[in-house]
């Protein structure tokens, strides 16, 4: 396993990946930003929101807005891919007008050769050696330049698949005091206690909260505890800090939830 991160000194919320692997490395998760990704080589099956499940192979590209629940590992053997995130506001603001609006929702995977060339040369420009200083607007307006061009070709692509994105939110607001207490409290909530908060029964509440969010309460408290450790993890802030800070038992704990969302370890994330 294999991974490679690179982050944009102009655009700080712009994160790209390559990685190879190997063996299953991924649990459901989401992210709090707009993603698209590149299968370079290798067979996977990607599990979108709905449960369904795609066979992805090589030059096929997913679009995933942020907050989808998502699962992706290899199918057999190796499996090279490069996912970019970016600011879900962000990428909207550069769309308009390119056609790709109706992708900021959802999940689509798309097999379309032009899409492939054009994520390909995005991600090479990020990849590419940062400048520092008077050229990071230059910077900036160059990585816009090429998501625009890559949002234009996805906009054009026919879709291979297409999970429209949105929960229940009759739902989302009844289970909200959960989520917050999932959230914020450091220690582990039983589901019972939780469930008294809202006037349902432990199974109630475990179906309401995976409907509104499309996790487990547990699973996706523990989703939304990798996200902060990633924002941490990005500041610089030591990873013994961040596990400690966001209450898991130890360091070894950490390592182990960690990587089961991010297929990384934390200091190799960190950089």
């Amino acid at each position: 396993m294999s991974s490679e991160f690179v982050r944009s000194t102009a655009l700080p919320h712009l994160e790209a990946r390559r990685s190879c692997q190997e063996n299953t490395c991924y649990r459901p998760h989401a992210h709090d930003a707009f993603s698209v990704g590149l299968v370079e080589a290798g067979t996977s099956v990607f599990t979108a929101p709905s449960g369904d499940t795609v066979q992805l192979r090589a030059g096929d590209v997913v679009v995933i807005a942020a907050g989808q629940v998502h699962q992706c590992n290899p199918r057999r053997g190796p499996w090279q891919y490069q996912m970019v995130h970016v600011d879900q506001e962000w990428a909207a603001a550069q769309a308009v007008g390119t056609g790709a609006g109706p992708l900021l929702k959802g999940v689509t995977v798309l097999r379309d050769a032009r899409a492939h060339q054009r994520f390909l040369e995005w991600s090479e420009l990020l990849f590419s050696r940062q400048p520092d200083g008077e050229g990071r607007a230059a910077e900036a307006e160059t990585i816009q330049r090429g998501f625009r061009g890559l949002a234009r070709a996805l906009a054009e692509a026919a879709p291979v698949h297409t999970v429209l994105g949105g929960g229940d939110d009759a739902l989302l607001e009844r289970v909200l005091p959960v989520l917050q207490r999932l959230r914020d409290d450091e220690t582990n909530p039983r589901l019972d206690e939780l469930a008294r908060l809202v006037g349902l029964s432990r199974f109630q509440l475990i179906r309401a909260v995976k409907s509104a969010t499309g996790l487990a309460p547990l699973a996706w408290r523990q989703d939304q505890r990798i996200t902060r450790a990633r924002h941490l993890l990005r500041r610089g802030t030591p990873v013994t800090e961040v596990a400690h800070t966001l209450g898991f038992a130890d360091q070894s704990h950490f390592h182990r939830v960690f990587r089961a969302h991010v297929a990384a370890t934390p200091s190799t994330y960190r950089g």
